[in-house]
């Protein structure tokens, strides 16, 4: 039995917690939930953000399984995503966009995975503001470490994937020395992978290419910023963010999450789409080295997905958010 942190979230977070945690009871998945929680409904309650209870479960279980979490607006307030990101040094954010049967886009045959450096680039919180002047600076720190760490993540994965080809995404003709820096480091650790084509491709081009033929790509490894707007472009020729997984990875420790928002507006509504979480549970499954639970779960997910009676109204169905589980656990 193994023992995950599980972090509900905020708004729709506890809704679509639950629906997993029903999926994965039915499929007999030998995991126990050690509950915390974060963000805005922790913060008004003990005036923390990320409580000792949390940083404490997390150290202990090494994974984790998060919601969505509102970071509440304002001065000061620095999202808790990116701080259990820098605190843990969970590099290493994965999100795989691959077209599902049933979900319907103006794509077919998509099939990537995004690697996004996950705590360095614009958004170190390398901030300088001059009142007098009303001058913003924003530092973006990129380290020959964090470069190795991210790209040798994203060759690695793909030779265990049987993948073909990497991609770095980059702005090394403007970005001088920042972006130039990602770049070398990626050529050179490309010739460790002699078997695995090579490429790189300016940001800009790869935004028009992925909306032009998004099949070509198959693993892409780029800067913190630019993975983040990619990562979010990927997910909307799938079938947005509701569907897709997303995770946070180090060296000692995998915070699997899902990457829609928290979306107040219809929380307790009994209406949300678990889809986003469950994948993202899946993939710690693998992680866990749980692949036949994994496995059928995935299977079953999928043969629901490709019925749109089954699925939740964002999807084009009639099913609440526990319908589509039980519809989900009729076929597991």
């Amino acid at each position: 039995m193994k023992q995950v942190t599980l972090i509900p979230g905020d708004g729709i977070g506890p809704e679509i917690t639950e629906a997993v945690k029903t999926i994965f009871n039915a499929a007999n998945v030998p995991v126990t939930w050690d509950e915390e929680n974060a963000g805005q409904t922790t913060f008004d309650a003990i005036g923390e953000l990320i409580p000792s209870t949390l940083i404490a479960s997390l150290n202990k279980n090494k994974v984790a399984l998060k919601g969505p979490i509102t970071t509440p607006v304002g001065k000061g307030f620095k999202s808790v995503n990116v701080q259990l990101r820098q605190m843990f040094d969970l590099y290493s954010n994965v999100r795989p966009a691959k077209t599902t049967p049933g979900v319907n886009t103006r794509f077919e045959n998509v099939n990537s995975v995004l690697f996004r450096e996950n705590t360095e680039g614009l958004y170190s919180g390398l901030e300088i503001f001059d009142e007098r002047l009303q001058i913003a600076d924003s530092i973006s720190r990129v380290t020959r470490e964090g470069c190795e760490k991210i790209v040798r993540a994203a060759f690695e994965y793909a030779t265990r994937h049987g993948c073909k080809r990497v991609t770095a995404v980059h702005k090394a003709n403007i970005l001088k020395h920042a972006g130039a820096l990602f770049l070398s480091v990626f050529r050179e650790i490309a010739k460790d992978y002699p078997d695995l084509q090579a490429d790189d491709i300016i940001i800009d081009n790869m935004c028009m290419q992925l909306v032009v033929k998004p099949e070509q790509f198959d693993v892409i490894v780029t800067t913190n910023l630019f993975g983040d707007i990619l990562s979010d472009l990927c997910a909307g020729l799938v079938g947005g963010l509701g569907v897709v997984a997303g995770a946070n990875i180090g060296d000692e420790m995998a915070i699997f999450e899902a990457v829609h928002g928290s979306a107040p507006d219809i929380a307790g509504k009994g209406i949300a789409n678990p889809t986003a979480l469950l994948r993202s549970a899946i993939m710690m499954l693998h992680h866990l080295d749980l692949k036949d639970e994994a496995n059928r779960i995935e299977a079953a997910l999928e043969a629901t997905l490709a019925n749109k009676e089954e699925c939740t109204g964002d999807l084009g169905g009639k099913a609440n958010t526990m319908q589509f589980a039980q519809n989900i656990i009729a076929k597991l």
